[in-house]
Protein backbone atom coordinates (compact mmCIF):
# COMPACT_ATOMS: atom_id res chain seq x y z
CA UNK A 1 0.00 0.00 0.00
CA UNK A 2 1.39 3.04 -1.25
CA UNK A 3 1.56 6.10 1.94
CA UNK A 4 2.04 8.99 -1.11
CA UNK A 5 -0.60 11.51 -1.10
CA UNK A 6 -2.51 11.76 -4.69
CA UNK A 7 -1.75 15.82 -6.13
CA UNK A 8 -5.18 15.35 -7.26
CA UNK A 9 -7.56 17.66 -6.56
CA UNK A 10 -10.75 15.53 -5.61
CA UNK A 11 -13.78 16.06 -7.54
CA UNK A 12 -17.20 17.35 -6.10
CA UNK A 13 -20.01 14.55 -6.65
CA UNK A 14 -22.33 15.37 -9.56
CA UNK A 15 -22.80 16.41 -13.20
CA UNK A 16 -19.28 17.89 -13.59
CA UNK A 17 -17.23 15.08 -11.96
CA UNK A 18 -19.31 12.78 -14.41
CA UNK A 19 -18.27 14.65 -17.15
CA UNK A 20 -14.50 15.02 -16.09
CA UNK A 21 -14.39 11.23 -15.88
CA UNK A 22 -16.19 10.84 -19.09
CA UNK A 23 -13.99 13.25 -20.52
CA UNK A 24 -10.99 10.97 -19.08
CA UNK A 25 -12.41 8.12 -20.72
CA UNK A 26 -12.66 9.58 -23.92
CA UNK A 27 -9.11 10.92 -24.17
CA UNK A 28 -7.71 7.59 -23.17
CA UNK A 29 -9.38 6.05 -25.84
CA UNK A 30 -8.23 8.30 -27.97
CA UNK A 31 -4.68 7.87 -26.90
CA UNK A 32 -5.17 3.81 -27.80
CA UNK A 33 -6.62 5.03 -31.33
CA UNK A 34 -3.13 7.08 -31.68
CA UNK A 35 -1.19 3.93 -30.37
CA UNK A 36 -2.86 1.76 -33.10
CA UNK A 37 -2.44 4.25 -35.66
CA UNK A 38 1.74 4.37 -34.52
CA UNK A 39 2.08 0.27 -34.96
CA UNK A 40 -0.06 0.86 -38.24
CA UNK A 41 2.75 3.41 -39.31
CA UNK A 42 5.18 0.66 -37.66
CA UNK A 43 4.07 -2.29 -39.82
CA UNK A 44 3.98 -0.43 -42.93
CA UNK A 45 -0.03 -0.55 -43.44
CA UNK A 46 -1.37 0.85 -46.57
CA UNK A 47 -2.06 4.50 -46.05
CA UNK A 48 -5.53 4.70 -46.40
CA UNK A 49 -6.56 3.12 -43.43
CA UNK A 50 -4.13 5.10 -41.48
CA UNK A 51 -5.22 7.93 -42.75
CA UNK A 52 -9.05 6.99 -41.71
CA UNK A 53 -8.00 6.22 -37.82
CA UNK A 54 -6.32 9.20 -37.96
CA UNK A 55 -9.39 11.28 -38.91
CA UNK A 56 -11.58 8.99 -36.47
CA UNK A 57 -8.79 9.80 -33.76
CA UNK A 58 -9.12 14.12 -34.51
CA UNK A 59 -12.59 14.06 -34.73
CA UNK A 60 -12.50 12.43 -30.97
CA UNK A 61 -10.54 15.08 -29.97
CA UNK A 62 -12.78 17.59 -31.28
CA UNK A 63 -15.58 16.06 -29.61
CA UNK A 64 -13.66 15.85 -26.30
CA UNK A 65 -12.57 19.57 -26.67
CA UNK A 66 -16.44 20.56 -27.26
CA UNK A 67 -17.23 18.58 -24.47
CA UNK A 68 -14.90 20.18 -21.93
CA UNK A 69 -15.92 23.45 -23.20
CA UNK A 70 -19.67 22.62 -22.22
CA UNK A 71 -18.74 21.17 -18.89
CA UNK A 72 -16.81 25.00 -18.32
CA UNK A 73 -20.30 26.56 -19.06
CA UNK A 74 -22.21 24.19 -17.04
CA UNK A 75 -20.19 23.95 -14.16
CA UNK A 76 -18.98 27.31 -12.93
CA UNK A 77 -17.58 25.45 -9.69
CA UNK A 78 -14.47 24.44 -12.09
CA UNK A 79 -13.66 27.63 -13.96
CA UNK A 80 -10.82 29.74 -12.54
CA UNK A 81 -12.04 32.80 -11.34
CA UNK A 82 -15.66 31.54 -9.28
CA UNK A 83 -16.41 35.07 -8.31
CA UNK A 84 -16.86 35.85 -11.96
CA UNK A 85 -20.61 36.68 -13.47
CA UNK A 86 -22.44 33.85 -14.88
CA UNK A 87 -22.22 36.15 -18.20
CA UNK A 88 -18.55 36.75 -18.14
CA UNK A 89 -17.66 33.31 -17.46
CA UNK A 90 -20.30 32.21 -20.82
CA UNK A 91 -18.45 35.62 -22.88
CA UNK A 92 -15.04 34.27 -21.42
CA UNK A 93 -16.13 30.66 -22.79
CA UNK A 94 -17.34 31.92 -26.06
CA UNK A 95 -14.10 33.79 -26.97
CA UNK A 96 -12.15 30.64 -26.19
CA UNK A 97 -14.86 28.80 -28.23
CA UNK A 98 -13.92 31.16 -31.11
CA UNK A 99 -10.14 31.36 -30.51
CA UNK A 100 -9.35 27.83 -30.38
CA UNK A 101 -12.17 26.18 -32.32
Amino acid sequence: MSTRKSTETPLPEGGAARARRELVLRLKRVEGQLRGVQRMIESGEDCEPIAQQLSASRKALDKAFYELLACAIEHPEFTMNQKESNDHRIQRMARALARLA
